[in-house]
C-alpha cells in the first residue's frame, strides 16, 4: 500500500508531507511525471480490474494496484526527447499526457487533489463564480479586453483604483530583456490603454485591507493565518517582500468556514489554499482559489498542515 507524490525535483512543499510521511513509516514513492519518458518508463494492461503494471524509475518503481493515495503537487511538463522535430515533439508530448497522464489520472485512489479537479478550480472566473454562490464575499470584478470598459469600470470603484491581476501564469511571454513578473498592481482609469484587447484582463476592487489571510482546507479541517504587510511593495502583493511579512494564527468566522467547506465541495477539493483580504470592518473578501498552493511559509501552521496531509493520504492505509 503505498502514497504516490507527483512532484517536480525542487518542491519544500512536498518534501514536508513526505518527510511526516517517512516519519510513519508509510511506503511513499515520489516521481516527477516531467521525466517520462527519459527517465521513466510505463507498462500498463488493461484487464478486468482496470490498468494493472508499473512505473519506472531510477531509483524505485511503483505498483499500480498499491497506490492507495496520490499527493499531486505541481508536477513537470513532460520533457521530450531532444531533436524531435516541433510536428513530432507536439504529437509525443500529447501522446505523453493521454498515455502517461490518463493511466494515473485513472486509478481510483484517494487523490489530493485529482488533475481534472486541479484544473477545473484554477479557472479564475469559474471559481469566483462558485464562490459567490457558496456564500462567501468577493470583490467587485470586470474581465475584459475592452479599454473603454476597463476605464469606466475602474472609475465607477471607490477612489478611482483598481487591483490589476493576472488570470494565469504570472509569467508574460519573452521579452526582449528577459522574462518579467507580473505581480498585483493598482492601476486608475488614465493607465490603461489599448494594449487591454490583446488579451482577457481581471480588474478588481481594490480593498483597503487590514490585513490578508491564508486560509488553508486539508480535508474537513481548516488552518488559517493573518499575513501583515510591512512595506509598500508587500501590501500591494505580498510576493514581493516576502521578508517583510508577519504572520499570527487566527480562527476563522462561520459564514466564511461554511462558504468554503461549500466551495472546496463544488470543486471536489481535498486540499486548498485561498486567500482573503479582510478589511478594516473585519469583512473577509476571497481574492485566490489556489488548489495546489503552498502551505511551508507560514512557520506555525507548518507542522500541523504537513500532518494533516499525511493523515489524509495514509487513511486509507489504516
Amino acid at each position: 500500500m503505498t502514497v504516490l507524490v507527483l512532484t517536480a525535483d525542487l518542491d519544500p512543499t512536498a518534501d514536508l508531507v513526505i518527510a511526516e510521511l517517512n516519519r510513519r513509516g508509510t511506503p511513499v514513492v515520489r516521481i516527477d511525471p516531467g521525466d517520462f519518458p527519459a527517465k521513466l518508463s510505463l507498462t500498463a494492461v488493461m484487464g478486468s480490474q482496470g490498468w494493472r503494471g508499473r512505473v519506472r524509475g531510477q531509483h524505485r518503481d511503483v505498483s499500480l494496484p498499491d497506490i492507495r493515495s496520490v499527493y499531486y503537487r505541481r508536477p513537470s511538463d513532460y520533457r521530450l526527447p531532444a531533436g524531435l522535430a516541433e510536428s513530432d515533439h507536439a504529437w509525443s508530448r500529447a501522446e505523453a499526457i493521454a498515455g502517461f497522464g490518463g493511466v494515473l489520472a485513472s486509478q481510483d485512489c484517494v487523490w489530493v487533489n485529482h488533475p481534472h479537479a486541479n484544473r477545473r478550480a484554477g479557472l479564475k472566473p469559474l471559481a469566483l463564480a462558485e464562490a459567490t454562490r457558496a456564500g462567501l464575499t468577493v470583490p467587485r470584478t470586470l474581465i475584459t479586453n475592452e479599454a473603454d470598459q476597463a476605464r469606466l469600470f475602474v472609475r465607477q470603484l471607490p477612489g478611482g483604483v483598481a487591483a490589476y491581476k493576472p488570470l494565469g501564469s504570472t509569467m508574460p511571454p519573452q521579452q526582449e530583456d528577459g522574462r518579467v513578473v507580473l505581480w498585483t498592481n493598482r492601476v486608475s482609469a488614465d493607465e490603461i490603454n489599448t494594449g487591454v484587447s490583446c488579451t482577457a484582463h481581471q480588474f478588481q476592487e481594490w480593498i483597503d485591507k487590514a490585513h490578508e489571510v491564508r486560509l488553508t482546507v486539508v480535508g474537513d479541517e481548516l488552518f488559517a493565518a493573518e499575513i501583515h504587510a510591512g512595506s509598500e511593495a508587500s501590501r500591494n502583493d505580498l510576493r514581493t517582500d516576502y521578508d517583510s511579512l508577519t504572520y499570527k494564527v487566527c480562527g476563522v468566522p462561520k459564514v466564511v468556514a461554511d462558504g468554503v467547506r461549500s466551495l472546496v465541495a463544488v470543486f471536489g477539493l481535498r486540499y486548498a489554499a485561498m486567500d482573503f483580504l479582510v478589511d478594516h470592518d473585519g469583512m473577509w473578501f476571497l481574492v485566490d482559489l489556489n488548489p495546489n498552493g503552498q502551505f511551508g511559509f507560514v512557520p506555525d501552521l507548518r507542522e500541523p498542515i504537513a500532518t494533516a496531509l499525511a493523515n489524509l493520504l495514509e487513511g486509507v492505509l489504516r
